[in-house]
């Protein structure tokens, strides 16, 4: 398109806006029906995605055990040990987080070459190809061709969670970013939920109809893939790709409204700040810059080694070691899972009235009580009935916390903190510290726990105290400020502003 076209289509686009007052400049940055949609394509497509893969490993974790030991001897024809199994059941889940390692470290770089929405699109075709194994896997009666699909469902993970965050970011009005950022939490332990209910014996979690517990995300790539191209780019984007009258467009789709010329001067205005493209290496070299890193850092790992993933993927082998029963396991897990969603809800509109580091602090701190109370009840629990009972609830009550900061705030925090230059680098480098975390609390739980027990939990402890104070110390307040004023307190040699 010719210089001269784009500026008649912008003098024609400001002349329509201009009709329409604001006391502030700025667009209807009220909910608009586009908004929600783009919203809630998002979280069904990418946010969805993660949770339901995060969570399906858990209830349906004795009958894949029972498929590896049947599989195991079909293949070497003999049986493997209690011991082997264990190993196999840890590897398949822990390879979920290698793959989010790479899909969440090369998000920001694909992110910001092809844009957020192309991205998220073809990232759905990982899911086909994850599905395919889970298919060859189940009529081959292969177990570690369910390792290879777990791979491929953690590189479509990996890049949702770092596509996810950053388009509904740059898609929401500025007083919302807090709730729409946990929206993107609140998609996550939705599809934990349902992962679990599907889970249970009585629906998917059965010898016939696992197959169909392990190829529901399928459903989800489907929603995004024939919804998404109804919903623009985000305009953050196309503006820093020079696309203006683009972004023009879909500011007002977004809107749902020709006022946008306040919204416009705004992203324009960071774009102008922050033309240079920010490497990952930049983020290292620069002070400021690196000191927003280690604070994404540190967050990412708060949320990963609080041992919240040992709930998340081992809780029903937790509950059955505590002394209940494994039907009684599978159906407390879902409790845990319900009180998830509840508390997410619940800290959508806490949000933006407490802040992001005020909540964070209460989680943490909610959470080390937790975790001191699971390291003496779990290995009292197979002794002593109370000591089970109080197990459950102290399980309860550690996702409660987890659910009121840290299982939100770390993943859009980043997006916060760095401008729209620096935000892919940053999201990637944040990412693959977060499936980090992940991979080695996937890997670690179960032979931590062979090797010491219920004491697992003092380990999570001493982290819950080191992030906790960290979080007290380090991390500013994000809270209704502008993006560029929050990069900017970092800027100072010392952390008194932080």
């Amino acid at each position: 398109m010719g210089d001269r076209d784009s500026k008649e289509k912008i003098d024609l686009l400001l002349t329509s806006s201009s009709k329409i007052s604001s006391e502030n400049g700025h667009s209807n940055n009220k909910l608009t029906p586009q908004l929600i949609f783009a919203t809630v394509v998002t979280v069904l497509g990418s946010s969805f995605q993660f949770g339901y893969n995060t969570g399906v490993i858990n209830n349906a974790q004795f009958v894949l055990k029972a498929f590896i030991n049947e599989s195991y001897h079909s293949i070497h024809e003999s049986y493997p040990t209690p011991a082997q199994i264990n190993v196999n059941y840890s590897i398949m889940v822990s390879i979920f987080a290698i793959g989010g390692m790479i899909g969440s470290f090369t998000a920001g770089y694909f992110a910001d070459r092809y844009g957020r929405k192309r991205t998220m699109l073809a990232n759905n075709i990982l899911v086909v190809v994850a599905v395919g194994f889970v298919v060859m896997a189940h009529f081959l009666e292969v177990y570690y061709l369910l390792t290879v699909a777990r791979l491929f469902f953690g590189f479509n993970c990996g890049f949702n969670t770092g596509l996810a965050p950053m388009y509904l970011t740059e898609i929401a009005p500025i007083h919302l970013r807090g709730a729409f950022g946990t929206l993107n939490q609140m998609g996550i332990v939705s599809a934990i939920l349902i992962s679990q209910i599907l889970g249970l014996q009585q629906v998917f979690g059965n010898e016939k109809y696992w197959i169909l517990l392990l190829c529901a995300p399928l459903a989800f790539a489907a929603v995004q893939t024939l919804c998404l191209p109804l919903c623009p780019e985000t305009p953050a984007y196309l503006v820093s790709k020079r696309e203006t009258v683009e972004a023009y467009v879909a500011l007002r789709w977004l809107r749902g409204c020709d006022n946008v010329e306040g919204d416009m001067a705004d992203i324009q205005a960071q774009n102008e700040r922050h033309q240079d493209l920010v490497t990952i290496k930049h983020l290292f070299v620069r002070p400021a810059l690196r000191r927003a890193l280690v604070v994404a850092i540190v967050m990412q790992l708060s949320q990963q080694l609080s041992g919240i993933n040992a709930v998340f993927y081992y809780s029903a082998d937790m509950f059955y070691a505590a002394g209940v029963s494994e039907a009684q396991s599978n159906l407390v897990t879902m409790g845990v899972g319900l009180v998830n969603v509840v508390m997410c809800a619940i800290s959508v509109p806490l949000m933006e009235k407490v802040g992001r580091r005020s909540l964070h602090l209460i989680g943490l701190g909610g959470m080390t009580v937790c975790a001191v109370i699971l390291t003496i009840t779990l290995e009292l629990s197979t002794r002593y009935m109370w000591a089970a009972h109080v197990t459950v609830l102290a399980v309860m009550l550690f996702v409660v916390f987890f659910q009121s900061g840290p299982g939100s705030i770390p993943w859009f925090i980043t997006a916060e903190i760095f401008n729209q230059a620096a935000r892919p680098a940053a999201v990637s480098v944040a990412g693959l510290v977060n499936w980090t975390g992940n991979f080695i609390v996937g890997i670690g739980y179960l032979p931590l726990k062979d090797l010491i027990g219920g004491y697992t939990f003092a380990v999570f402890s001493v982290l819950l105290v080191f992030f906790w104070l960290f979080t007290y110390f380090r991390v500013p307040e994000t809270k209704g400020r502008a993006i560029d004023e929050i990069a900017a307190s970092f800027q100072s040699s010392d952390s008194t502003d932080l």
